[in-house]
């Protein structure tokens, strides 16, 4: 498979991923106001979905993002210091991927303890690190 499938592909993963990132804390979000046991139970089901839907895209992500580093070589990994950044922020985003898994299974207990602002947070923060991760694949300024 040429590099520029792997770009494409790992580029469709990613974006697909990030999409339900996005979109699973907002549901905590709307989950935690509520009060509603039969609304929360629905929101259990959507979350859980979603997480299962979009852990793939996670993981295919992953494989063609080794398979680009794979096909580019070690003397490139060796001497691109803004991948090895953009990799530890990708480490996070996978870390913050698992601890929404946690979260999960948290609201799947009714055991919630945080509030909707919590979520809120937990819904922004990540964008500020995909932007990192963009702004260090394109731009390659380190």
């Amino acid at each position: 498979m040429s590099i520029l499938w792997l770009k494409a592909l790992h580029i469709f993963f990613m974006i697909a991923w990030m999409a339900g990132i996005f979109y699973l804390p907002r549901l905590f979000v709307y989950h935690a106001e509520t009060e509603n046991q039969a609304v929360r139970d629905q929101f259990k089901i959507m979350e859980r979905k979603l997480w299962f839907f979009i852990t793939p895209f996670a993981l295919l992500t992953l494989v063609f993002g080794i398979s680009l580093i794979y096909q580019y070589g070690t003397n490139w990994l060796a001497s691109s210091g803004w991948l090895h950044i953009k990799l530890l922020l990708v480490v996070l985003l996978y870390g913050y991927h698992f601890y929404l898994f946690y979260l999960l299974r948290v609201f799947a207990r009714d055991e919630n303890t945080h509030s909707s602002r919590f979520y809120r947070f937990l819904n922004e923060a990540p964008v500020l690190v995909l932007l990192a991760i963009v702004s260090l694949a394109v731009v390659k300024f380190i």
